[in-house]
């Protein structure tokens, strides 16, 4: 509620104004209190203060009832209170209206100058999250930094905000009337001399020039109005001859330079926070003033005032700083510090919700609480600070240290956890994929909604491609291995089908479906066993089939997929290091058998160009042409080998293919963090790197013309071998009735495989490290997986299960990260774009490739290769245990600063990671030989146990750090806990004194006469924890928890 009396507080402080600055300082700060505000009631200003009563009475408990603070406590006990227990109380209370909601703030200061004959406010600097400066001799902004302030600006800025003007919810629209009130109110309180008002006022009121003018400076005199000029001309020693009437040109010619700036300045105005409000600092000396005058205005309803700002942003907050000449560097510096505390964001929210100056002071000492002073002699001042990548959040400053909790069981928490991802079992059949189908639901329609980007159609076309040429060499690898009964042709019609079941009814539509090499390895063990026994091949792969997807309906009803918690970061990363060095030995293997099938040194190539019959040319003329230009000058080839064109170039033209491919698409895909264009076209650039490198690199195989291998596609849908259909009989003469229920054991196999193929990869793509907001659907994802096994079963196509190459890379490529609205401001991860239409999209153009062939048969087949090498790198990037075993490598001085460095000792880092390195090797050497690739499932399973035995090798809390927690099946001895209670104690002795407890105290500093207070002290912004007062924190913890 608004008082009825309006209320301006007042700058008179009862020191004497002529006390020495260090002085003044011991006298500010020696105490530890704040000083009195003295407050006047005046009903005659036109302004008005939000309080519920006089400035001198203490705030209220807004969940007490109202009940008066002053009966519980004393003031001198509340101003003994630490800053930022006083800061947490204000922004603690609620906000009775909308006037005091905070906004983000786009602060602006300006200088007082004189531009020849002519004295304007020059625009100098600008925050929204850093600090960016005009630059002089350039004529240009500088590149946004961390605002580095002198200490001693900050105590006179603090001492500024003690002894002279505060105005809060000044209620004024314009410039002019803010001038009128200032000046008066200045004048009224004795701090300006009445025969200077004018001369004050008219100061206030010069145009302001923003930098992005000064290109334009030659357009402006046209606009400027003549009334103003003639003015100007007029007053060239005093600032003003006649007020009223500069004041009035002023602000006609004000409003045609607001509007004309306003849209000069449209490009920047795009970098401006949405609902964002103007923080103005005018600083500036005049040769009419012998003392400091300061004023910090807060405005009840923010309001565009004409050209004051360079942006059309409502102005919510002016702070005004003039003095006599000599002070310019040292006003500079304070403006500075002004405007850096209204950037912060503590700070920023007090100014919002200040009731009287004790507020704001309390606000700039939390914010001297938190800086961190670096000495002069140290670093360098003129440097300047680069933004950092992230930010640490500032909520710690805004709440209040919470009192101890009840200790919290950990294995109910992860239950919990595991309850809201599906991963609990619900205790009745088909329970947890029920509760997955009420889970995406609500979520279904939005998956489509959500697919309206141009970075959905980029991660589209990049996994066409990513998956159509696995799926074609797939193909022909199955060719061989079943006799041509499945091939990539089946291959294709397989992805289009099983692409489009899961892409529309999946629970995880990010999970990408593919073949693999264990589900070859499966088959060509299913054929030769057929073979043998004299069975047809395709119906006992259909009751596999049938018995697998079967199976698999069992383990949904029975939740079998709550096993998945046991598949922790151990397990996961070391299937999906696996995959990614499989892509990435692919590929350059792939490579170097075209090495071997067209060697360099291949010897002499017996083929020469010789002139026609009837031609007067010699054959030492056509000599020189070759293969392919010889027909083009009717010459004739002669030689044994003329019936194929030359290829002693085709494998280095394979190499540079494979590695330009590998290069362009690393290179682009980072391209958004590059200096140069606009912020989007980095981001398309980024968006479509893959694609631009495909068809990049197949232009550049065109135009030269080497006859590199290139993409073969079926041109006609039809089945491989004739003799088959696309349905496959359940009974035929050849096999044995009983065939049909003996396949129940290998279908065990392939469910074990199929089943761990799938989870594994669906536990990588829902890690919370990607940020998923649409939860999980592990249950409904193997049931709609064992149906499409059912349905290519009866087809006769080949099974597609979840790829985790593929599977990561398009989680990657559709990745979100925060729009860089504030200059310096570095892009942060959101999230991931969940939806199904790229899926839909990728596995529906897979289906019409055949149509596509044509166009898809002029892409090098090493170009694929290179795409399957960036996928494979990609894939390593955000891996620990990757990064992990690179530290193994790396001096102690150059380690990254990883979180798990830090609390656990490199040593056990290192056995953990060579652990983790045994068994990759393991995995790898079971897959590469026949003999032992189909126990490849069997042995992810003994990962688990292997991890589950580390818990005998490692404490509780390094594998928290280093992995994920195993549920237990009961609860650990009380020896574990107590180890962990002491490895957390220095934690709690830290904290000790802010929940109350008698933990070592720090003695409070204070200023003497003898420090040195420079401007080369720097004071970064760095959050601290201060020490609470037991006193104070117990009278009041009621009024700071929330």
């Amino acid at each position: 509620m608004a008082s009825k009396h309006t209320t301006a507080i007042v700058a008179n402080d009862q020191r004497d104004t002529n006390m020495p600055q260090q002085a003044q300082l011991r006298h500010i700060h020696g105490n530890g209190q704040l000083p009195k505000v003295i407050t006047t009631m005046d009903s005659s200003r036109p302004w008005n203060m939000n309080s519920s009563s006089g400035d001198d009475e203490a705030p209220k408990d807004p969940r007490t009832g109202g009940e008066d603070f002053t009966q519980q406590f004393t003031e001198n006990d509340f101003e003994a209170t630490p800053p930022a227990q006083r800061v947490q109380f204000i922004l603690g209370e609620d906000v009775d209206d909308g006037s005091h909601v905070s906004h983000p703030l786009f602060s602006e200061m300006g200088m007082l100058v004189k531009e020849g004959d002519e004295i304007e406010w020059k625009e100098t600097a600008r925050w929204i999250k850093f600090e960016e400066d005009v630059e002089e001799g350039g004529n240009r902004w500088s590149k946004p930094h961390v605002a580095t302030l002198s200490l001693h600006a900050l105590f006179e800025l603090r001492g500024l905000l003690t002894n002279g003007t505060v105005m809060l919810d000044m209620e004024a629209s314009n410039l002019e009337l803010v001038a009128d009130l200032v000046c008066d109110q200045m004048v009224s309180s004795g701090t300006l001399p009445a025969n200077v008002k004018d001369k004050v006022k008219d100061a206030l009121l010069r145009r302001h020039r923003h930098q992005h003018e000064y290109a334009k400076k030659t357009r402006l005199p046209i606009i400027r109005s003549l009334a103003d000029m003639r003015n100007q001309s007029s007053s060239k020693k005093d600032m003003v001859k006649s007020p009223s009437s500069h004041s009035m040109a002023r602000q006609a010619s004000g409003t045609e330079l607001a509007e004309q700036q306003h849209k000069g300045n449209s490009h920047f105005m795009r970098k401006i926070p949405p609902g964002a409000e103007a923080s103005n600092i005018l600083v500036g000396e005049v040769d009419f003033l012998e003392r400091t005058l300061s004023c910090f205005i807060r405005l009840s309803q923010a309001a565009v005032m004409g050209d004051l700002t360079e942006v059309p942003v409502p102005t919510r907050f002016i702070f005004i700083l003039l003095g006599p000449p000599g002070s310019q560097s040292n006003f500079h510096e304070i403006g500075r510090a002004m405007a850096t505390l209204m950037s912060d964001e503590i700070f920023h929210e007090v100014a919002y919700r200040a009731r009287k100056r004790d507020h704001l002071l309390a606000g700039v000492d939390e914010f001297l609480d938190a800086v961190t002073v670096l000495p002069p002699g140290e670093w360098d001042p003129t440097i300047r600070i680069e933004p950092p990548a992230a930010i640490p959040s500032q909520e710690i400053r805004k709440r209040p240290p919470e009192l101890p909790k009840e200790e919290i069981d950990e294995e109910e928490e992860e239950q919990r956890l595991r309850e809201e991802s599906g991963l609990s079992r619900s205790g009745r059949l088909f329970g947890g994929l029920i509760n997955d189908i009420k889970r995406k639901a609500p979520w279904y329609w939005s998956d489509f909604r959500d697919a309206l980007s141009m970075q959905c159609v980029a991660s589209w076309i990049f996994l066409y491609f990513a998956c159509l040429s696995p799926i074609i060499t797939f193909g022909g690898l199955l060719a061989e291995a079943t006799g041509k009964n499945m091939a990539a042709m089946e291959s294709l019609v397989s992805g289009f089908v099983c692409g489009m079941g899961y892409g529309f009814f999946s629970g995880q539509p990010l999970t990408i479906l593919g073949s693999t090499g264990p589900v070859l390895v499966f088959e060509s063990i299913v054929y030769e066993f057929s073979m043998a026994q004299g069975w047809d091949y395709m119906t006992f792969r259909f009751w596999i089939g049938m018995w697998v997807a079967g199976i698999c309906i069992v383990l949904v009803a029975i939740d079998a997929s709550a096993l998945v918690c046991y598949i922790t970061r151990f397990t996961e990363e070391n299937f999906a290091t696996l995959i990614a060095v499989i892509f990435i030995y692919k590929a350059i293997e792939n490579v170097v058998v075209i090495g071997k099938t067209f060697p360099v040194n291949q010897g002499i190539y017996d083929c020469i160009c010789t002139a026609p019959a009837k031609s007067n040319a010699s054959d030492l003329e056509f000599a020189k042409y070759k293969w392919d230009t010889c027909k083009l000058y009717n010459g004739t080839l002669i030689g044994t080998d003329c019936d194929t064109p030359p290829t002693e170039n085709v494998f280095l033209m394979s190499v540079v293919l494979c590695a330009g491919t590998f290069i362009f698409s690393t290179v682009l895909k980072e391209f958004k963090n590059a200096l140069f264009f606009p912020s989007i076209v980095r981001q398309y650039i980024s968006d479509f790197s893959v694609l631009i490198a495909i068809f990049s690199m197949t232009l550049f195989d065109y135009s030269l013309g080497v006859p590199t291998q290139k993409l073969e596609v079926p041109r006609e849908l039809k089945p491989t071998l004739s003799t088959r259909g696309w349905l496959i009989p359940p009974f035929c003469e050849k096999n044995p009735w009983w065939s049909a229920i003996i396949a129940v054991f290998p279908a065990m196999l392939g469910t074990i495989l199929i089943f761990m193929d799938q989870q594994i990869t669906a536990v990588i793509i829902n890690r919370k490290e990607n940020k998923l907001k649409k939860g999980c659907g592990y249950h409904l994802d193997l049931f709609v997986l064992s149906g499409l096994i059912a349905i290519c079963s009866v087809m006769g196509l080949p099974w597609f299960v979840a790829a985790t190459v593929l599977s990561i890379n398009h989680v990657n490529s559709l990745k979100l990260e925060s729009e860089c609205s504030a200059p310096g401001e570095k892009p942060q991860f959101l999230g991931v774009r969940e939806q199904r239409v790229t899926h839909i999209m990728i596995f529906l153009t897979i289906g019409g490739s055949v149509l596509l062939t044509p166009q898809l048969r002029h892409i090098p087949m090493p170009v694929l290769f290179g795409v399957f090498l960036y996928m494979g790198v990609a894939s390593l990037k955000g891996l620990q245990f990757f990064d992990r075993i690179l530290i193994m490598f790396m001096p102690a001085k150059y380690q990254p600063d990883y979180m798990f460095l830090r609390q656990v000792p490199i040593k056990r880092v290192h056995l953990f990671t060579a652990i983790q390195l045994a068994c990759l090797i393991i995995l790898w050497l079971i897959k590469s030989f026949s003999q032992t690739s189909i126990l490849f499932p069997l042995m992810l399973v003994v990962m688990i146990g292997i991890r589950k035995s580390l818990d005998f090798v490692f404490t509780r809390r390094e594998l928290k750090i280093l992995d994920d927690i195993m549920p237990e099946m009961t609860k650990r001895a009380a020896a574990d806990d107590l180890h962990q209670l002491d490895a957390e104690v220095g934690f709690c002795q830290k904290y000790l004194p802010c929940f109350g407890g008698r933990g070592k105290r720090e003695p409070k500093s204070s200023l003497d006469g003898g420090m040195d207070v420079g401007a080369n002290a720097v004071a970064l912004i760095k959050c601290n924890t201060s020490n609470a007062n037991e006193k104070e924190f117990e009278a009041q913890s009621s009024l700071l928890k929330k």
